[in-house]
């Protein structure tokens, strides 16, 4: 009861009733096992299971960042149908990630396009090879190298690449209009991240990343993250973004100067926390320790 009445109050606060049809109303007070909800203006966010979804809905079209599971992805095109009958003009995937793309075969003769950075692009259709599940894949037809944009309807979205990170291929899709941010797996929030190395992943540069991104956007600028500790914060403010940063640097500290200090592998991965760092939460922190380890150790 509580989670539904959080979800209705949400909807008064941000006005969606305003473009939210009775059944739309009726679906949240049902409660469903997924959050759908508008944030501002007319992007909205999904979160079922895997990596957090945006969505975008004007007078031209549909414009969905990152697909979930099918199972997830058909949910979520159910919702975005019942809203509007206009095509979806774009899918965007912010990495290649299972939990990210796997959901892209749902939009298969729905979607006009999808785009994703080229080397997302690889590293998809490299793990497709590899699991033999090229045929439930749906590829971006759509790359980028540094920077890309469109326009729909009266929102114009950018993506922007700062080099490697959590893989070599996350991108940042900024909803101009509604200044919205997705920040794809650059942020778990509060939560011990996947760092993946067998994809081109750099703790050094993520922070980098992190930093960038600082530049770029402003404090009025919501967030959206792939993944959080807690469900309801995987939306959040240019202080989540910081405390991601000051998660990496410290990580990279830590590792650095046990290294340096003569610690071996199975000591460092020991630690049940990182130094400097009091709020990460969950499981997982071997999986940031062995990363770290792997890049500094044959630097």
């Amino acid at each position: 009861m509580q989670r539904r009445q959080f979800l209705f109050s949400t909807a008064v606060a941000a006005g969606t009733f305003s473009i939210l049809s009775k059944r739309s109303i009726a679906s949240i007070l049902a409660d469903p096992t997924y959050q759908f909800k508008l944030l501002r203006n007319n992007v909205g966010m999904f979160a079922e299971q895997g990596g957090t979804i945006a969505w975008m809905i004007n007078k031209e079209g549909i414009v969905v960042v990152d697909a979930e599971f099918p199972e997830q992805a058909k949910h979520l095109i159910a919702e975005l149908q019942k809203q509007s009958q206009l095509p979806f003009e774009w899918l965007i995937n912010t990495h290649h990630h299972g939990d990210h793309t796997s959901g892209n075969i749902a939009f298969k003769g729905l979607v006009k396009n999808v785009a994703a950075h080229e080397n997302s692009l690889i590293n998809q259709k490299n793990v497709a090879v590899a699991r033999k599940t090229e045929d439930k894949q749906l590829y971006p037809d759509t790359t980028f190298k540094d920077t890309w944009k469109i326009k729909v309807g009266d929102e114009r979205i950018k993506a922007y690449y700062y080099g490697r990170g959590h893989t070599n291929g996350d991108s940042i899709i900024h909803f101009e209009h509604a200044n919205i941010a997705h920040m794809g797996d650059l942020i778990f929030n509060h939560m011990y991240p996947f760092i993946d190395k067998t994809a081109g992943a750099s703790v050094t540069n993520w922070a980098v990343a992190l930093e960038k991104a600082q530049k770029k956007f402003d404090k009025d600028t919501l967030f959206i993250f792939g993944h959080a500790f807690d469900p309801q914060k995987v939306t959040g403010t240019m202080d989540d973004i910081k405390a991601m940063q000051n998660y990496i640097e410290k990580l990279a500290a830590f590792v650095q100067s046990s290294i340096k200090a003569g610690k071996s592998k199975e000591e460092i991965l020991q630690a049940k926390s990182i130094p400097g760092v009091d709020d990460w939460q969950g499981d997982g922190i071997n999986r940031s320790l062995e990363a770290a380890y792997q890049e500094f150790s044959t630097t």
